[in-house]
């Protein structure tokens, strides 16, 4: 995984290389407990308030081949970091997303589901930043935070991205309050060399694209089967493939700074994983928010 992502991307989206995922799930690879527990809060914690109980969480979680002990360490650990609350419902013990959880999930929306891809009329948007050494920390925080919104590095303390991410930009930098550290400006290339020559400087893009043919090698047989047998198969099921193929998928926008197509590599594997994606979702995501709703009441 590249060094330069984000802790909250690392911690909670990282999947696990190894081919041994849990029976009937097709060719994804086993995922962690905690980016699952994760996946779960987001797309269904928030309806109720952004509380689950732990008995529905448990039962949930067998149907991604996770046993009990490992539910409640994963739940543990999340505690622990910040993105849960123990808290009782109903005299129900359960745990709620914290104010922070709730902040990284909604942030995260934005680019899992509804992402633009910019264009080349757009323009860049350029961060010029200077962090004292006596401030290690805010340094690792603000290049962190640049990454996370999909900026490439031109030089140490020159990071670009497509203008179009100006406001999200903004707005990213002074919550976490970094603003004072950073001018932005935006920016047209005038010389010297080709653009997309300079692109793949700015961005590692064979390794993004790797990770996408990744993505489409453990999902499209998910979407072949589920377009083989229609929707007659139960909502634990759908349940189960779609909280594995969002875990999967959630991670690469991250990664993905939405350039233009003309800027990217022919055959470009991220708009096919997208389609493939967006696929699933249609596929699985009713089904799934139904069989999730039987379980928690």
């Amino acid at each position: 995984m590249p060094a330069d992502l984000p802790a909250c991307a690392r911690r909670y989206v990282h999947i696990v290389t190894t081919s041994t995922g849990p029976p009937g799930s097709g060719t994804l690879r086993a995922q962690q407990p905690r980016a699952l527990i994760v996946t779960i809060y987001g797309l269904y914690a928030r309806e109720s308030a952004g509380w689950l109980s732990v008995a529905s969480l448990i039962r949930l979680m067998a149907e991604l081949g996770v046993d009990e002990p490992s539910v409640r360490s994963s739940i543990s650990r999340l505690k622990q970091r910040g993105l849960l609350e123990q808290r009782r419902e109903s005299g129900a013990a359960g745990y709620a997303l914290s104010g922070r959880g709730q902040a990284i999930l909604a942030e995260g929306d934005r680019r899992i589901f509804s992402r633009r891809r910019a264009a080349i009329a757009d323009g860049w948007l350029l961060a010029m930043f200077s962090v004292p050494e006596s401030e290690r920390g805010r340094r690792h925080t603000l290049r962190s935070r640049l990454a996370w919104l999909g900026f490439g590095t031109v030089s140490a303390g020159v990071w670009i991205a497509p203008a179009h991410l100006a406001d999200e930009t903004a707005e990213v930098l002074s919550r976490y309050g970094l603003s004072g550290y950073v001018d932005l400006f935006r920016a047209d290339y005038l010389a010297f060399g080709d653009v997309r020559e300079q692109v793949g400087r700015w961005w590692d893009l064979d390794r993004l694209e790797q990770l996408y043919q990744a993505f489409l090698d453990s999902c499209g047989p998910v979407l072949r089967r589920w377009g083989n047998q229609g929707g007659g198969v139960g909502g634990a099921a759908a349940f189960a493939d779609y909280a594995r193929v969002l875990t999967a998928w959630r991670r690469l926008p991250f990664l993905d700074p939405g350039l233009p197509p003309e800027f990217l590599p022919p055959d470009w594997h991220g708009q096919r994983a997208a389609d493939t994606f967006a696929a699933l979702r249609d596929a699985l995501a009713q089904q799934a928010r139904a069989y999730v709703r039987e379980v928690t009441g």
